[in-house]
């Protein structure tokens, strides 16, 4: 691995000033997409670089409608021997999302597995999820600005540090001074974990990620490896898939990376934000096929305009897990989810 791809490590021993010669990535093409803007707040970052940007309606529409990803490199499944198909694909995704369940019933049928299982660290939420989340599954959390996706994040890597876990955030929308204050102002000591070498926080340029993706896409499983991490989280997805333009490039990149964390056998955490027309699909329409689990946050309002924030759990691979919408608040000691109660 030469130096100058060596991302991660730059990353983690990089100045805190804002210096050219400091950049992660220092063939960053500027005239890219998103230029060099910095966004700040909790999930806000599409609030001005996206703002004209339109969304996919037809996400699939190049696919000819066989399957959710087209025609592969080389006519190969690209989610590999006994990957699943398009209509797993649809019910797994979009089909429960509409499957309100009876009660706080879970799934009939028991999984029984050897797989090592983890709490998400939310209250509540990890009680809708019978026996936990398989280890070195992929996560997305779906949902617009101001429902808690960065906040939910940071809950999950401070629970696994509780628990002796090494942990990484990669942030794509804020600096590493802002998440490591979020953090810290919480109560969760980031900080100290930090400089116990158990947690790194790598900020990066959606821009200049996405210009290197190829050397990060090679290089993140042996690096993760060597961190020796337990989880990671990467807030957010969306600002990467934004740098394509084209539909088909977006996807296969987008296939491409996340099959790279599978490989780092790491459980990972992503941000994704939501469709503008439904709240149970990203703005893309693609993590959501290519991830174990999808979490949707969401605003719901009744028929009194009272408005609320609700969870549902999409789909969780090899586990059993309610179909209910439970209300959950963003408090000053993270996210809780009543799961006792109902919406309205």
């Amino acid at each position: 691995m030469s130096d100058d791809d060596d991302w991660f490590e730059k990353a983690l021993e990089a100045d805190e000033s804002d210096e050219t010669e400091d950049s992660l990535f220092e063939n960053a093409d500027a005239d890219a997409p998103l230029g060099d803007s910095d966004s700040g707040g909790d999930d806000s970052a599409f609030a001005d670089s996206v703002a004209d940007s339109g969304r996919d309606d037809e996400p699939f529409e190049e696919s000819g409608g066989e399957t959710p990803w087209g025609d592969s490199p080389g006519g190969e499944n690209p989610f590999g021997e006994g990957g699943a198909g398009a209509d797993d694909l649809f019910d797994e995704g979009f089909g429960s999302a509409f499957d309100s369940g009876g009660g706080d019933e879970f799934d009939d049928e028991d999984f029984e597995s050897d797989i090592p299982r983890i709490d998400l660290g939310i209250d509540g939420l990890d009680e809708m999820i019978q026996g936990g989340i398989p280890h070195k599954h992929l996560i997305v959390t779906i949902g617009s600005a101001g429902t808690g996706k960065t906040t939910f994040g940071l809950q999950f890597l401070h629970h696994g540090l509780q628990n002796d876990e090494n942990s990484v955030f990669i942030t794509l929308e804020q600096s590493k001074e802002d998440i490591m204050a979020t953090a810290n102002e919480r109560g969760w000591e980031f900080d100290r974990y930090q400089d116990e070498d158990a947690l790194a926080v790598v900020d990066l340029d959606p821009v200049e990620m996405a210009n290197s993706l190829d050397n990060i896409r090679g290089e993140l499983p042996e690096l993760i490896r060597e961190f020796d991490a337990d989880r990671i989280v990467l807030d957010s997805v969306s600002l990467l898939e934004m740098m394509y333009d084209d539909q088909a490039k977006r996807r296969t990149q987008i296939f491409d990376f996340t099959r790279s964390l599978k490989q780092a056998d790491v459980t990972t955490f992503l941000t994704s934000e939501a469709s503008e027309d439904n709240p149970y699909a990203s703005r893309h329409g693609i993590i959501e096929y290519l991830t174990d689990a999808v979490i949707i946050l969401q605003y719901v309002r009744s028929d009194m305009q009272e408005t609320r924030l609700a969870v549902e759990i999409q789909k969780i691979r090899n586990a059993n897990h309610s179909r209910d919408k439970k209300p959950y608040d963003i408090t000053g000691q993270g996210i809780s989810v009543y799961q006792q109660a109902n919406i309205f």
